[in-house]
């Protein structure tokens, strides 16, 4: 069996005439980056913090071209520049290909993860005094969404 080609169009093809292309690439990555989640029980599907998980490892599971999990891992480790290697990745896709259907889904999760803002523990505040915390989850502070989701999506896929 081949391998499926990035967007399907059911057989009509995008030269003739089209059809409704489906975005397969899209949805593999997504449905990969859902089981990992799941898998890993972090956050409770459907919540704030699932979305925003799936989102990032499906944007990076998506952009990376690599179908390996430590690749995975590398690219979500915090301070790695994710969010600039993800702009990177996009312009890229976009110049290659503007209308894609893929394309179209990745921007928009990409665009939840920036303009969603989010209420969480301060991940770059001090830790917590005498406690031996590397994290003060006390202190709030309000984040982008892809701040709360791409440690999970980390966690996720190290704990696979």
């Amino acid at each position: 069996m081949g391998a499926l080609p990035p967007e399907s169009t059911n057989g009509a093809g995008r030269r003739s005439g089209g059809g409704l292309a489906v975005p397969m690439a899209w949805l593999c990555a997504e449905y990969l980056a859902d089981q990992y989640l799941t898998a890993a029980g972090l956050a409770e599907p459907g919540s704030l913090e699932h979305r925003a998980s799936l989102r990032a490892l499906a944007l990076t599971v998506h952009l990376s071209g690599e179908p390996a999990a430590d690749e995975w891992l590398r690219l979500t480790v915090h301070e790695a520049g994710w969010p600039d290697w993800v702009e990177e990745r996009l312009a890229a896709e976009a110049a290659e290909d503007p209308g894609g259907a893929d394309l179209a889904l990745a921007l928009d999760a990409w665009r939840a993860l920036r303009e969603t803002w989010v209420h969480a523990a301060d991940l770059d505040g001090p830790s917590a005094p005498g406690t031996g915390l590397l994290v003060d989850e006390a202190s709030r502070t309000w984040v982008p969404a892809w701040r709360l989701g791409l440690p999970l999506a980390h966690l996720a896929l190290w704990l696979a």
